[in-house]
């Protein structure tokens, strides 16, 4: 078996001409073209490229986003005002911005009705309790994290089989390894995925636990498994890897199962090139989908806020 190996950029290029429909239709009615703010600590790294990408991406989708250099002791006063400012309509953080406890605070100050990434606690709530929708009449979207959701949109592409058995969520009967379990991607990804009906191994520095699968009940639940590492990725008919270090084991192909997909939304990569003989399909990069992602969501926000104004 030698994998295909799945390209994100036309993916995100669809999402990305929908949403400029979106758009055009919300200029055509009067509204002036959406603009976001990001704001980026680094002239370099890969939070600048980052930047450039998410920048084209925008454009593609006819929103503007304006890129902003600023120091650590600037960034706390400049979300503050891009919150209150009627011209910025959403806010993109480019992290490193402080260090790693305070860009966690940073991400708590951004009003989540201008947050494209989905990332403040409000919409971590949602997630975590599956509530899809923020009203009772289940007209507005819940806004989920860019990456996660770029990742489940790619393993849609990806023909994932489905094992499910009349009304079950969509991803029941899928085991599902994810390898690190950070607030940005690991933990919301695994909720999510769970939340669908799959059963996830996560993995991380500080122990394996598993989300139990939302099946006869609202939402997931968290056991410590005390899985290892060969036992997930054995089991997994989908394995996710997103462990930002060069030391990283990386996950070699008579780990996996065979027909596996693999995704790698690491820095550097996580998966041996091995890995593409045993694999389905594999996944190299997310970026441009996670651009999507936050480009698709300023609509809904725009929504939202025009709705509960």
């Amino acid at each position: 078996m030698t994998a295909t190996v799945l390209n994100p950029s036309p993916i995100a290029k669809a999402y990305l001409d929908k949403v400029r429909k979106d758009v055009t239709a919300l200029v055509e009615k009067g509204r002036r073209r959406p603009r976001i703010l990001g704001l980026l600590g680094q002239e370099d790294g890969p939070a600048a490229t980052y930047a450039r990408y998410a920048q084209r991406g925008c454009e593609a989708a006819g929103i503007e986003l304006d890129v902003e250099h600023v120091q650590a002791h600037e960034v706390e006063a400049r979300i503050a005002a891009a919150n209150i400012d009627p011209e910025v309509d959403g806010i993109f953080l480019y992290y490193p911005l402080m260090d790693r406890a305070n860009d966690r605070w940073l991400r708590e100050l951004v009003d989540p009705r201008k947050d494209v990434e989905g990332m403040h606690s409000f919409w971590a709530r949602l997630l975590y309790e599956n509530h899809r929708h923020v009203d009772a009449g289940h007209e507005l979207r819940a806004i989920l994290p860019c990456t996660p959701l770029a990742i489940l949109k790619l393993l849609q592409h990806a023909g994932l089989p489905t094992h499910r058995v009349g009304d079950e969520p969509p991803l029941a009967g899928i085991t599902a390894c994810v390898i690190n379990r950070s607030e940005l991607v690991g933990r919301p990804l695994a909720a999510m995925l769970a939340n669908d009906g799959a059963r996830v191994h996560s993995l991380d520095v500080d122990g394996a636990i598993t989300f139990e699968p939302a099946i006869g009940r609202r939402t997931f639940d968290v056991t410590d498994s005390g899985i290892d590492r060969a036992g997930a990725l054995a089991s997994a008919d989908i394995v996710i890897s997103a462990v930002p270090s060069r030391d990283f084991e990386l996950i070699r192909g008579d780990e996996i199962r065979e027909g596996a997909i693999c995704v790698d939304v690491a820095e550097f990569t996580n998966f041996d090139q091995s890995v593409l003989e045993r694999a389905s399909v594999f996944v190299p990069r997310v970026g441009p989908l996670t651009v999507a992602m936050a480009a698709r969501n300023l609509p809904r926000l725009l929504r939202l806020r025009s709705e509960r104004a």
